[in-house]
């Protein structure tokens, strides 16, 4: 059926569409032949730009990747610039960006109308996860002290964080809380510091400071501050931090993690994106790589562009409950 379909079309096009196919062929087999740009799209010398980096280092060094990954930032709307420009890129094989939670919380929050559908999930790299610290005076002892007390009254425990109101430090307090059984999540004050949390904790601004795990090391060695738990599904083996349960080991049963992947522009082609997995892929199995993590504290977590996305689109389901709980869902 197919050889009649095709034979009674137009010479011509015939042979315009052999010509397409030899072309997209010979684009697939020279790629990559020229230099790559790659997306932070946050500052310099944050996660983001910390991953992009780090990775295009490794994969230059590595010979997995033999042209040049030059890192660009972009940062504004917790990610959405970033993201607004990756949609001027359709197609191209060499416009890679790097993401995390925020790529799902500023969609879900309304922030933007993209989402991570919009771009081609390409791999995991990596996991980080968060801490929950209190002054080292704090009456809480344990995490379930914390979730005690909000039982009793949401009201009675500030906390707060480095990202913003509905975002990452914000959710993962609140995931935990409400896997405690809390009530009223809605209700449980958060304060939202552009710069400086550690220091309002310390200084008594705040109860209980819901952060990244490597924010935390310092002034836990230096005994300004007691961390009560934290989000990884098992405990780390990370110096001081290995000595903090999880929220598991405390009886609460949730994890959150602090994903982060990269992805290519929208409509990239499938042998240019196979090209890119696999790169990433062998990359994660090096020494190098094993090297770059440790020293980062960040735990290996490859996952592939099928699974990575399916990870995403459940991973936001789960967003979408606790923004409609506390009333910020505003996704179109």
């Amino acid at each position: 059926m197919k050889r009649k379909c095709l034979s009674s079309l137009p010479v011509g096009l015939l042979a315009a569409l052999f010509i397409m196919v030899l072309a997209a062929s010979a684009l697939a087999a020279d790629f990559p032949s020229r230099p790559f740009e790659v997306i932070a799209p946050g500052g310099a010398g944050g996660g983001w730009d910390t991953t992009a980096r780090l990775t295009a280092k490794v994969l230059g060094e590595t010979g997995l990747i033999t042209q040049p990954m030059p890192v660009i930032n972009k940062p504004g709307g917790g990610g959405g610039v970033g993201l607004a420009y990756m949609q001027k890129k359709k197609g191209d094989p060499y416009s890679l960006i790097v993401y995390s939670p925020p790529l799902l919380l500023i969609n879900l929050t309304g922030q933007t109308k993209l989402s991570f559908r919009d771009v081609t999930p390409l791999a995991m790299l990596i996991n980080d996860f968060g801490a929950f610290a209190v002054p080292k005076d704090s009456p809480y002892q344990t995490i379930g002290d914390v979730m005690e007390a909000l039982k009793k009254d949401p009201k009675s425990v500030k906390t707060g964080g480095n990202s913003s109101f509905g975002s990452m430090d914000h959710i993962q307090f609140l995931q935990a809380a409400k896997a405690a059984g809390v009530e009223n999540i809605k209700d449980i004050p958060y304060i939202a510091f552009q710069e400086g949390p550690m220091a309002a904790l310390m200084g008594g601004h705040i109860d209980l400071l819901s952060t990244g795990m490597a924010e935390t090391v310092g002034p836990l060695e230096a005994g300004e501050i007691r961390v009560l738990a934290l989000t990884s599904p098992e405990r780390v083996d990370a110096g001081v931090l290995g000595q903090v349960p999880t929220l598991k080991e405390s009886g609460i049963d949730t994890a959150f993690i602090n994903w982060r992947g990269f992805f290519g522009a929208p409509g990239l082609g499938e042998a240019e994106k196979a090209h890119l997995v696999e790169a990433m892929q062998k990359m994660t199995e090096t020494a190098e790589w094993d090297d770059v993590c440790a020293k980062n504290g960040w735990t290996k977590a490859f996952m592939g562009a099928d699974d990575f996305a399916a990870f995403l689109a459940k991973t936001e389901g789960e967003y979408k409950d606790l923004l409609t709980e506390i009333g910020l869902y505003k996704a179109q």
